[in-house]
């Protein structure tokens, strides 16, 4: 007996994802929770957490109607949000690593008021 195919999320890295989000092709959404948003996120962040869209949060408005780079710490609750969102036709890419992976890459991790920021 074989399993059912699972279509694989798809992903990207997290040098495209900046790029990406800074020449505004896609909106990176950050879906971690607000203490970890808070103490550091990428500078061209957009924030809507896990829970708000299992809650049944819409996107906000800087994301209606344009591709979405889902960001988490780690990159498992952005795949989650990436699997939903596409499932509702919204063209959604995972960023493989999460913030974790963006922080080691040496991009820039920044507090609301433009400090240095850390990865929860």
């Amino acid at each position: 007996m074989s399993l059912p195919h699972r279509p694989r999320t798809p992903e990207i890295t997290v040098a495209e994802a900046d790029e990406r989000a800074r020449y505004g092709d896609a909106v990176l959404l950050d879906v971690r929770e607000t203490s970890e948003f808070t103490a550091g996120h990428a500078p061209d962040a957009v924030f809507l957490p896990l829970s708000a869209l299992a809650a049944g949060a819409e996107l906000p408005a800087e994301a209606q109607g344009r591709p979405v780079l889902a960001i988490c710490r780690s990159g498992n609750r952005s795949r989650q949000v990436t699997e939903a969102l596409n499932a509702r036709g919204i063209d959604t890419v995972n960023v493989a690593g999460g913030m974790q992976a963006w922080e080691q890459a040496g991009l820039p991790v920044r507090t609301e008021d433009g400090g240095p920021g850390q990865v929860l």
